[in-house]
């Protein structure tokens, strides 16, 4: 018993540290869709133009968009990933691809 609760504790625990901030978030997510190298290895920046025109989109879903300097090539459709959405939920940050344009 003592066991499983230290690894569900240590779980809950590398989860917490992986989406505490927008970048941890990004980099995990970019991470996991198969691009380490990129995940460690590309600056982000805030997409100041999405983030304008998408002000109140945005604001409704507590997010923020994030571009990739250095961003990794998909192999299936050879388009570029660099735009992120970066959404927060209370204290957690989670991202998903928000598109080429």
């Amino acid at each position: 018993m003592k066991k499983k609760v230290i690894i569900s504790v240590s779980l809950l625990v590398v989860i917490i540290l992986l989406h505490s901030t927008p970048s941890m978030a990004l980099r995990t997510h970019v991470f996991f869709l198969g691009y380490p190298i990129a995940a460690i290895s590309s600056g982000i920046i805030e997409d100041k133009e999405h983030n304008k025109v998408d002000k109140d989109k945005f604001a409704e879903l507590n997010a923020k968009a994030y571009t990739l300097t250095n961003p990794p090539i998909e192999k299936a459709t050879q388009t570029k990933l660099r735009n992120f959405l970066v959404r927060k939920f209370g204290f957690l940050h989670f991202a998903e691809y928000y598109g080429e344009s």
